[in-house]
């Protein structure tokens, strides 16, 4: 019978003292840069910043972020779910490719002169990431605007 109030306790107790009620917190997209460009394809990496105080992890997966260049939606970032660490400050590494000929339009053509002239691009990448735990789930909406430099 002690064995098995010994057992409810600590059980109840390690429960109820694991901090998992708050999500981790978003903190903000950094890093934005151009890891490659070439006739084909422009490649641009940044990373989504977060701060888990909880001490569990669970899962964060993008859908549908949508990526703009220069005011004109060209791609979409779709990543694997990603683990999430407790108690931790971590990045989630965001890559995208676009098709150059989708940078040179006629839509585009004049932000494209401005971008040649001033060497960057405006990337705006604006969506949402879920997070999951436990049958918890919870999204953080991303919306953000970096200008960034290229390299010829």
């Amino acid at each position: 019978m002690f064995k098995r109030l010994l057992m409810f306790s600590l059980t109840f107790t390690l429960l109820f003292n694991c901090s998992f009620t708050k999500k981790p917190e978003f903190v903000r997209l950094e890093n934005f840069k151009v890891i490659d460009s070439n006739s084909k394809h422009v490649t641009i990496k940044t990373e989504a910043l977060f701060l888990n105080k909880n001490d569990v992890g669970g899962t964060l997966k993008t859908d549908d972020l949508k990526v703009f260049i220069n005011d004109l939606e060209l791609a979409s970032v779709v990543s694997d779910e990603f683990d999430v660490p407790k108690r931790e400050r971590f990045t989630i590494p965001l890559t995208v490719k676009v098709a150059t000929e989708s940078l040179v339009n006629d839509k585009n053509l004049g932000s494209l002169l401005g971008s040649l002239i001033s060497q960057s691009l405006k990337v705006h990448i604006k969506g949402d990431i879920k997070y999951k735990i436990m049958g918890y789930s919870s999204t953080y909406s991303v919306d953000e605007i970096q200008d960034v430099k290229i390299k010829f």
